[in-house]
Formats: structure tokens, sequence, C-alpha cells
């Protein structure tokens, strides 16, 4: 996303992204020490930052600790009722305790910078993985006998709608944060997606408009 959103405004972005990376280490000791010292030294061109855009939760709640949270296929209960909800619920607090303690920051360090996140497409349980990474979803559903891939995708689904709900409620109770709903996206198909996780080149630029389109309208005069 950063490369091409930072092409497309013509605005240089500071990528602190690491790739897989949680939120519980994002806002943990090391990686939170990084980002209070640049928020505390403010932009190169002097003063605070416009803009911090965080991208955090989805690799906190797949990959073999989503085993916890799904249950044992039963054809007796809708799919999208297959999660152990005291469990899941305790893995998205564990994740918001992270984005309060980003807000935190932010309002100590640097109060005049907007915050932007953002939640996550319906990505699809097919077993794709890449470069001897992942898959990140089928091995839990096949671990807990789902029988297809709609079944898989319907506990998928209902993972990140609680999870964007979360994030739209966290949004509205903070000045200067915006949150984008990606959801829906994507055509919900297997061409849409590089992998289980991340979207064909396409699938980027489609995100990258939409981030594009919301801080454009934040800083009309300074986004080309």
């Amino acid at each position: 996303i950063v490369p091409r959103l930072e092409e497309r405004m013509g605005v240089p972005i500071l990528n602190l992204a690491k790739a897989g990376d949680e939120v519980r280490y994002m806002l943990g000791v090391e990686q939170r020490e990084r980002l209070t010292r640049i928020l505390k030294r403010g932009n190169p061109g002097g003063g605070a930052w416009e803009l911090l855009l965080f991208s955090g939760g989805g690799n906190d709640i797949v990959d073999n600790p989503m085993a916890l949270w799904v249950k044992d296929w039963d054809p007796n209960v809708p799919p999208s009722e297959l999660l152990h909800d005291a469990r899941f619920e305790a893995a998205l607090a564990l994740v918001l305790a992270g984005y309060e303690d980003l807000i935190t920051l932010r309002d100590e360090l640097s109060p005049d910078t907007h915050v932007m996140l953002h939640a996550y497409d319906f990505a699809i349980p097919d077993g794709r993985g890449i470069c001897h990474l992942g898959p990140w979803l089928r091995p839990t559903f096949e671990l807990r006998r789902f029988p297809n891939r709609t079944a898989m995708s319907a506990v998928v689904e209902t993972m990140l709608t609680r999870f964007a709900d979360r994030l739209a409620a966290f949004a509205k109770q903070h000045k200067k944060v915006t949150f984008i709903n990606t959801q829906g996206t994507l055509a919900r198909k297997t061409s849409s997606w590089h992998n289980e996780l991340h979207p064909s080149d396409k699938g980027f630029d489609k995100f990258v408009a939409l981030f594009y389109t919301q801080i454009k309208q934040l800083f009309p005069a300074r986004v080309g």
C-alpha cells in the first residue's frame, strides 16, 4: 500500500511497517520506543507529523492461534456461529489495547497528528501462501474439520466484520481518528487475492484509491 499511496499522493511517507507484524509487538517495548522517538522529533520538514497510518490487527487474529477461537465443525450450527466468543473477544481486546496505547502516545507527544485506521476485506481461506509463509487461515479449518470453503469463509467474514465494528466504534470515541472500512472492496473470488491475506496488484490499487480519497479530504492543500 505505502509505495503506491506515496506515488499517488506525491507526498513522502515514512514507512515503519514490518511484514507479519502484530499489534502486541507494534506497541510493545522496542517498536513503541521507536515510535515515541519519531513522534517527539517530528517530521524532517519541521513541525508535527500530519498523518499516522496504522495498519494492525489482521495478523493478530489469524495463523496458528486462530485454532483457539474457531470451534469444531458442527452441521447443526450456522458456520458464522462457530466461534468461541469469549476467546475471540479476548484476542480483539488485546488488539484494541494496542490501539488505545497508540492514541495515548499520539495525544501526549503529537496531538495535532491525525490517525487513520482501516478494516480488512474478506479474505478467502483457500490455502495459498507466499515465499514459504502461510497459509494463515485454512489450516485451522482443516484442524476443525470444516467440510468446504464456503463454511470456512463464513467464519472469516464473521471474524473480520466484528473486528471492523470494534475499530469503527473505537474511531468514533477519539478525536482526529479516521476509520476506513475497506470491506466489500474486492470481488469475492480467488483472482482478487494474491494469497490468503494479500490482494492482487489490482486489489492493492483499489485500496490505495480508498486511502487517497480519505486523505485528500483531510488535507486537500497537501495532496496532489
